[in-house]
């Protein structure tokens, strides 16, 4: 009780999604051996990262730490695919002096995305991972060529193999969770003439209702944010489908394919270099993904 004073509710009762410490054990050495938590097995989510308790090293060392907010994504598998990576670093920008990579912003968009997920106790599977750059809150974001595809496979130099490589692991995946809830979100950053702002837009399969439906749950969730919180302006993002992009083609689960904006359009880019703007779309692709599974 003295160790979890804070997570107790009325009368010392337990709260569903809180994360309660045991006491030190004693071993038959009389020994104390390290507190543990009642989540100290690895969690299945972003498998590819050492997890302790309910710290998942990916996420960086400040950002380490999952906050359980509910289990409404219980028995949920997502594949979250940040555009790009390794020695390919997408679509790039300038930003004062500096170059704006889509590789780096795509993934801090993705892996807080990820986080956001797991709180809600959905299972997921980063298939793009940087050992050390973690969630970062800078407004330059450093590019590097040390992303590996999930497991740990090195992405290829081709860009044809480099999206085979994505799509036979999400495959692979799928078919290890077979009859489970399985979506796909491959996020990306677009390159237009410097002059043309955008919002942000999704693409899905022609014939995947499934994708279509997650496409437009997640609009719907950017459209009453944008009323909200800058009713001066329409939102323009839309849904459309394009069956012919490589990803939403050959992945198996339903996919939906985001787009974030123009790298190369200095109102778009405030998107991007803000890291608040970062986790407020991380945030709102999330509650769309919520009402999403919430209607299955």
């Amino acid at each position: 009780m003295e160790l979890n004073k804070d997570n107790l509710g009325k009368d010392n009762s337990l709260l569903i999604g809180k994360t309660y410490m045991l006491p030190p054990k004693v071993a038959a050495t009389g020994k104390e051996t390290p507190p543990e938590t009642t989540r100290s097995e690895p969690n299945p989510s972003v498998p590819n990262s050492p997890s302790k308790g309910n710290t998942v090293a990916l996420f960086g060392e400040k950002h380490a730490r999952l906050d359980m907010k509910s289990q409404r994504l219980k028995g949920a598998v997502y594949y979250l695919s940040p555009g790009h990576g390794g020695y390919d670093p997408g679509a790039l920008g300038r930003y004062g002096p500096h170059t704006l990579a889509e590789d780096e912003y795509a993934y801090d968009v993705t892996i807080r995305l990820a986080k956001s997920l797991m709180e809600h106790g959905a299972t997921v599977y980063m298939i793009v991972q940087d050992p050390n750059d973690g969630i970062r809150d800078q407004t330059i974001l450093k590019m590097d060529t040390d992303e590996v595809h999930y497991p740990n496979t090195k992405i290829s130099l081709s860009q044809k193999q480099r999206l085979r490589q994505r799509t036979e692991a999400i495959n692979t995946l799928y078919k290890k969770h077979k009859g489970a809830y399985q979506r796909m979100l491959a996020i990306h950053v677009d390159s237009r003439s410097i002059g043309q702002k955008i919002d942000v837009f999704f693409y899905h399969h022609e014939n995947s209702d499934a994708g279509q439906k997650l496409a437009e749950t997640i609009h719907q969730k950017f459209t009453s944010k944008y009323k909200r919180y800058q009713p001066n302006r329409e939102y323009s993002g839309n849904v459309s489908h394009r069956s012919s992009l490589y990803v939403i083609k050959y992945t198996h689960p339903p996919t939906v394919f985001i787009e974030l904006g123009n790298i190369q359009n200095d109102l778009d880019q405030k998107r991007f270099v803000i890291p608040d703007n970062r986790q407020a779309l991380a945030n709102w692709i999330a509650e769309g993904i919520l009402d999403d599974y919430k209607t299955r």
